[in-house]
């Protein structure tokens, strides 16, 4: 877990990439309560004008929150965290699916052992997913 002190303005937090496939999908409309079509059937989400199946937009949430909260060593850390929706991810019905890639940086330093880490979430290709993505950190 990062110190308060041995944080600056512009520090990395480690990138990670996470696999989505249709399979997860599935298992967060389980999770969720969020069965709504365009996330498992790729007719009805065509038809729709959707490229094809998209990743729900909290399940895209949490998994660019996993970034911060694997770095801060604590979820209950993460005092405040926002993000909004700027594309979605499509998830084609391969033995692949589609890769979320999210990165992080330190971008102000608060009062109260509190810091500002914004977030990058992009897919293949480099569309930005997620776009004013910022979490609030306690460190100790």
């Amino acid at each position: 877990m990062p110190s308060y002190a041995d944080v600056e303005v512009g520090t990395a937090l480690p990138e990670q990439s996470f696999p989505v496939q249709r399979l997860n999908l599935v298992m967060y409309c389980g999770a969720s309560g969020d069965f709504n079509i365009i996330h498992w059937n790729e007719r009805i989400a065509t038809a729709v004008g959707l490229p094809n199946v998209i990743a729900h937009g909290m399940f895209t949430m949490a998994e660019a929150g996993r970034v911060v909260t694997d770095w801060a060593g604590d979820p209950g850390a993460v005092l405040e965290y926002g993000v909004r929706f700027s594309k979605p991810v499509p998830v084609p019905d391969d033995d692949k699916g589609a890769m979320l890639t999210v990165s992080g940086r330190v971008e102000d330093k608060l009062d109260g052992n509190r810091v500002v880490v914004g977030l990058t979430a992009t897919i293949e290709g480099g569309t930005q997913v997620l776009s004013g993505a910022r979490a609030v950190v306690r460190l100790p």
